[in-house]
């Protein structure tokens, strides 16, 4: 294991169990989640215990308006954002003195599942940012008064957060990010550009990676908490994208923007580990949100092929259909169970960079088989905006792609199996 992978390991064993463990709390949900707990995680009652309110949520102020959300290509991100704020929903594993549940990571792995029942992809990925993606640091490392003014809100649904990682030039290559932070004084100031940020044009706060000095490029970057209405900011494009239309993605550029140092992130330097350490909750959360829209597409396109007539016969009756759709179910449920068992590892404080990165390539190449293969036996119908199979088909290509390509979960999965070529 190279040395990088060790600091890693070492800071998973040292963090990821802090948030473990089921502590009281006020909230009527905390309570009817509390009461039923049970580790370690599985699909158990414990889990499902919040979904008839999730269902209600979904079925009364989200599915009714994605079609009109993705047409307009942005859905009303603080509208959403409260509703399920006020429902508990952005805060399940977070503190209960910053307004969250103060359960375990499964429990949010719980919601992202959940999620799956929203009729697009969008509004979900831009869920999981809010609740997965852009606040584990700042919950693990920030100090109080940082999560007091940033945490807080977007538990809240009050703050739409947003994560700034990706550039122009560096995608699935954070090490080569060129956004720095100078200090200067008691301030940073910021400039440079990010690229493919979800929620970009209406997020009040961004979680920031930055080069933070000169140094080694595993070393020199920081976290910073950058609130989004600060001089210097632009956003200067809403991208037009194949699919997540009804999530807003934005290019955005600095300018001699000037944030206080007090915004750091725990400590200056760590920013890149700490990044890898939120890359592992992200790409878990992307592989449970995307197993029931794979489920719903199944059984989509078997409804549909048993009353689709064929040469006189529905088309599920032709064997190479009903097999491929059984196979195709027996994959989904293989990746549920590798989620479950990393999910379960990760909540016990093991670094599990192997088995998230095995689930996010085999949730990539999976969404595309399960879509491709659906499509084709929905025949023209499939070839149309008006079945959800091919706004899907449009959505999950980017699980190949988003959180890290599938290239790079082989590279991460060869160096932790010592096969990877060294430098």
């Amino acid at each position: 294991m190279s040395s990088h992978s060790a600091t890693v390991s070492s800071l998973f064993t040292a963090f990821s169990g802090r948030s473990s463990g089921i502590r009281g709390g006020s909230h009527e949900l905390h309570q009817l989640w509390h009461h039923g707990a049970a580790p370690p995680w599985t699909r158990c009652p414990s889990h499902a215990i919040a979904a008839p309110r999730w269902a209600w949520i979904i079925d009364k102020e989200i599915n009714p308006f994605v079609d009109k959300w993705e047409e307009e290509g942005q859905f009303p991100a603080h509208k959403v954002f409260k509703i399920l704020g006020q429902a508990g929903f952005l805060g399940v594993d977070k503190p209960t003195e910053y307004g969250g549940m103060g359960l375990d990571f499964s429990y949010n792995i719980a919601v992202a599942e959940e999620l799956g029942n929203i009729r697009c992809g969008g509004i979900p990925m831009a869920i999981g940012v809010q609740a997965g993606m852009a606040t584990p640091a700042l919950t693990r490392f920030g100090s109080d008064e940082l999560k007091k003014q940033f945490l807080v809100p977007t538990i809240a649904g009050d703050f739409v957060a947003c994560l700034g990682i990706s550039e122009t030039g560096a995608g699935s290559d954070v090490a080569n990010i060129k956004t720095t932070a100078v200090r200067k004084g008691n301030e940073y100031v910021i400039n440079g550009g990010k690229m493919w940020i979800t929620s970009g044009s209406q997020a009040d706060w961004m979680c920031l990676l930055a080069n933070t000095s000169e140094g080694p490029p595993h070393q020199n970057k920081s976290l910073i908490c950058l609130p989004m209405n600060l001089p210097g900011i632009h956003v200067a494009k809403k991208i037009d994208k194949l699919g997540m239309r009804s999530s807003d993605t934005a290019q955005i550029f600095f300018e001699d923007v000037r944030v206080p140092c007090k915004n750091l992130i725990g400590e200056e330097g760590n920013g890149f580990t700490y990044q890898m350490l939120q890359f592992q909750e992200e790409r878990l959360w992307g592989v449970a949100s995307a197993l029931i829209p794979l489920e719903t597409i199944i059984q989509e396109t078997i409804d549909y092929t048993r009353q689709r007539k064929v040469f006189g016969r529905p088309v599920l009756h032709n064997q190479t259909v009903h097999f491929r759709l059984a196979e195709l179910a027996a994959e989904v449920e293989l990746l549920r169970s590798l989620l479950h068992r990393a999910v379960a590892l990760y909540v016990e404080g093991n670094d599990v960079t192997k088995f998230a990165s095995m689930a996010k390539l085999k949730a990539g190449r999976l969404t595309r088989e399960v879509t491709d293969s659906c499509l084709q036996f929905w025949g023209g119908m499939g070839f149309t905006n008006e079945v959800l199979v091919s706004r899907l088909y449009r959505d999950l290509r980017l699980v190949s792609i988003g959180g890290g390509s599938d290239e790079t979960m082989l590279s991460i999965i060869c160096k932790y199996m010592d096969i990877l070529p060294r430098k």
